[in-house]
């Protein structure tokens, strides 16, 4: 599916993206519950972890709270804020103080403009579901981590939001909401862009509103509302949009509307062999005998 996902139906369109990010810049902080939740789980996992990055990208940084707590947290480190949407920047930078080691810097995450083996740690916390081709990406940030270096992450699994999914099926085949890759499927592709060891796991968030108002609110402040290219390109009608509504609520419990969120951490380590497509590399050590 990865290797795939630029010629697949739920392509994104890159420019509405960031155009979408940028106008939600102003109201992100109000509404990134989900990015702090996904942020504390990142460093928890990463605790473990006897790092002492000298360099850090914040790849996918959005308003820069993430990149201001992983100053906190490395203190020695420099911490360079990266991110595709000037409006988030813009926001970001407003935030350090002139004495901070924060760096902003504007680009696209498969062609990050920084040297081979230059970072220490990459922390991509909720960028990879904005990402149009993953293999790039992850080959570049293989490409920019030194050796031994580390590449955390957080994103989105294929059950998130199918709710909404569910809630259209009835009614049309359009694609209203992203199709997220599968936890197996990303950690193939981390073996094949040459990253080492990937350790991923699974968690789940369940968050609730009181009506679709409020859950249309909260996608448009965070930036989440559909980029994909083969998105409905006329108005949705007013007669169908009220049935989806409704198709949404009835699944709901209590009166509230209730959307899943499976949320897939990883980690792997830089400096791998970058595989060929479709290879993959098996130490024979790992192969257990059968027992009858």
């Amino acid at each position: 599916m990865l290797a795939t996902m630029n010629t697949n139906p739920g392509q994104l369109v890159i420019r509405d993206v960031q155009r979408r990010f940028d106008r939600a810049a102003k109201n992100f902080d109000a509404t990134d519950f989900v990015h702090r939740h996904t942020f504390a789980g990142l460093m928890q996992r990463l605790s473990p972890t006897i790092i002492k990055p000298a360099r850090i990208l914040d790849l996918g940084c959005a308003t820069g709270t993430g990149s201001g707590e992983l100053a906190k947290q490395y203190r020695r480190a420099r911490v360079i804020s990266f991110d595709a949407s000037i409006g988030m920047l813009k926001v970001a930078r407003k935030k350090r103080s002139r004495l901070s080691k924060l760096t902003e810097l504007l680009g696209d995450a498969s062609r990050i403009p920084l040297q081979d083996g230059s970072v220490d740690l990459v922390f991509s916390n909720l960028l990879l579901p904005w990402v149009s081709d993953l293999p790039a990406c992850l080959a570049e940030v293989r490409r920019v981590l030194r050796k031994d270096g580390v590449f955390a992450f957080a994103t989105f699994g294929p059950d998130s939001l199918s709710e909404i999914r569910a809630a259209w099926h009835s009614l049309d085949q359009d694609w209203h909401a992203n199709a997220y890759p599968d936890m197996h499927d990303i950690g193939d592709a981390l073996v094949r862009a040459g990253l080492r060891e990937p350790v991923l796991d699974v968690d789940y968030l369940e968050v609730t509103y009181r009506d679709t108002d409020s859950l249309y609110q909260d996608l448009t402040n965070s930036g989440a509302r559909n980029s994909l290219q083969n998105r409905r390109k006329s108005l949705t009608g007013r007669q169908r949009f009220r049935q989806m509504e409704q198709n949404l609520v009835s699944r709901a419990a209590n009166g509230g509307l209730s959307l899943n969120l499976e949320l897939v951490y990883g980690h792997a380590w830089g400096d791998g062999p970058q595989l060929p497509e479709g290879e993959f590399r098996l130490d024979p050590a790992t192969i257990s005998r059968r027992h009858n």
